[in-house]
């Protein structure tokens, strides 16, 4: 562990035919395509793992002069996040990861840090560990939200783009601290400048849920407020942490489980489901009711690390426990070009470890769309769904080999902007079909799936989950509850635009 260090700085199945799409949605959101990005072959991508919040020495601590509270505060290394930036990634390649994000904590200026320290510090940890692309980012104090993992392009002005982006507008980087930063309008501000950056980065909204005051109250984080950044910036804000970190937030150092312990620190009004947000857990909620807008919103997971749950902390390595697979080239631009476009699937305690989900017409046949993809159809025509798993025969961190029990293919009708920006339902939005292991072939290590879906008059989406528990439907975690126990994988959607 990393000595903290002071500074002070100056200054049952249901019918496919469920699916009735009532609308079309003219204008669906066009993604921004960053210079250079996406120039492999998506014959030559293969799914990536990785993790987009990590924490390190450089999630500082605090502390205001009491002589003079006006002053900059001094700053710690190595207390709210302990452990240095090539630490992490050692233990993403030891756990599998191609990729990662260092995202650390802002704070007063905190900006000065990731320029000074951090990122001289990801620069020896590139030149450590070059088997794991380590993006450089930060967690962003969200200006009239909560935190989010912003993810800058690898490129020579790498430094400079982070710098501009947090000294202008974190939430937390002035001090004495100022209102106006903490406005909506800030936000947008923000984004716009992101938007408009010669390449520009990614944004992903952090434990959307956490902050909630019930099930049917928000907290910091809102569906409106999702919206109007989707809507300002639709090739940054992208999505969101759909499994959140802090997992292990249940196991005591010696692995007995602590009765008190909530995945993903979910304590105050809502409790995660199989380790998943509600927003994204919640069949036909928040997630499905931006889906069935046409919008391109995205889910992801990741380790939230700051200390490991063995050293006293609720913390999985990143890819111990959460992995993001991108579908990509294992080089900078692709992995960012697939989350920001949502060839994307997630999984926790190592379920799978390949998802993939090609659609076609079923009659014309032709080119198939994949996941984060569109197809365009014929109205007369079938679908055909074609879904290939990958369940590894292997052990995971927690010592099991889980078994896929289920996979589910949810579908709903694309229906167009909403009225009430704060809608967070989609009432079309069903299970159309579930399939367990006597619906599957099996060749080895991979599930092969092939279901037809009828000819639809309007454009509709399907997404893919699984499961190796019970449930129909994911349930409220429990206080020490053992996450190894209850596992998912969600995949990003594809979209199926009909031509009349």
């Amino acid at each position: 562990m990393i000595r903290p260090r002071s500074f002070l700085l100056a200054g049952g199945l249901l019918s496919a035919a469920a699916i009735t799409p009532v609308s079309a949605h003219e204008g669906h959101t066009q993604i921004v395509m960053p210079e250079g990005a996406g120039e492999a072959a998506p014959g030559e991508r293969e799914w990536l793992a990785g993790d987009h919040h990590i924490h390190s020495e450089f999630s500082a601590e605090y502390a205001i002069d009491p002589a003079n509270p006006d002053a900059m505060p001094a700053f710690t290394f190595g207390v709210d996040g302990i452990y240095p930036i090539q630490r992490n990634a050692e233990m993403a390649r030891e756990f599998g990861l191609a990729w990662m994000v260092s995202t650390d904590h802002g704070g007063p200026g905190h900006s000065r840090i990731n320029h000074d320290f951090a990122y001289p510090s990801l620069l020896e940890s590139r030149q450590a560990v070059p088997e794991v692309l380590q993006f450089f980012g930060m967690e962003f104090d969200t200006p009239d939200g909560d935190h989010s993992s912003l993810i800058i392009p690898r490129t020579d002005a790498e430094r400079s783009q982070l710098l501009e982006i947090e000294a202008g507008f974190s939430r937390r980087e002035a001090h004495p601290a100022d209102p106006a930063r903490d406005e909506p309008a800030r936000m947008i501000a923000a984004l716009t400048v992101m938007r408009d950056q010669p390449q520009p980065p990614v944004l992903i909204a952090n434990h959307p849920s956490r902050s909630a005051v019930s099930a049917t109250e928000y907290g910091r984080y809102d569906p409106a407020e999702f919206r109007n950044w989707n809507d300002t910036a639709p090739g940054v804000a992208v999505g969101m942490e759909g499994a959140p970190g802090h997992q292990a937030a249940a196991l005591n150092p010696d692995g007995t489980l602590d009765p008190e312990g909530y995945r993903g620190g979910y304590r105050r009004g809502v409790a995660t489901m199989g380790g998943f947000d509600p927003m994204t857990a919640r069949l036909g909620g928040l997630w499905d009711s931006m889906l069935a807008e046409g919008r391109r919103w995205w889910v992801t997971a990741t380790s939230d690390s700051h200390r490991h749950w063995r050293e006293g902390g609720s913390d999985f390595w990143p890819g111990e426990y959460s992995k993001t697979y991108v579908h990509a080239t294992r080089n900078y631009a692709d992995i960012l070009d697939g989350l920001r476009n949502g060839r994307v699937f997630v999984t926790t305690g190592d379920l799978v470890s390949s998802v993939d989900m090609q659609v076609r017409g079923a009659r014309t046949g032709g080119d198939a769309a994949g996941i984060g993809g569109m197809l365009e159809i014929g109205a007369d025509e079938e679908l055909m769904v074609q879904i290939r798993v990958r369940d590894p025969q292997a052990v995971n961190a927690g010592g099991h080999n889980p078994a896929l029990a289920r996979i589910d293919l949810i579908g709903g009708p694309i229906t167009g902007p909403v009225a009430d920006r704060n809608q967070d339902r989609a009432p079309g939005t069903r299970v159309v079909a579930r399939f367990i292991e006597t619906d599957w072939q099996r060749d080895g290590e991979y599930i092969s799936i092939t279901y037809s879906l009828p000819a639809s008059a309007n454009p509709y989406y399907l997404r893919i989950r699984g499961t190796n528990g019970t449930e129909m439907e994911p349930a409220e975690d429990q206080p020490g509850e053992d996450p190894w126990s209850d596992l998912w994988f969600y995949a990003n959607p594809v979209f199926v635009n009909v031509i009349r």
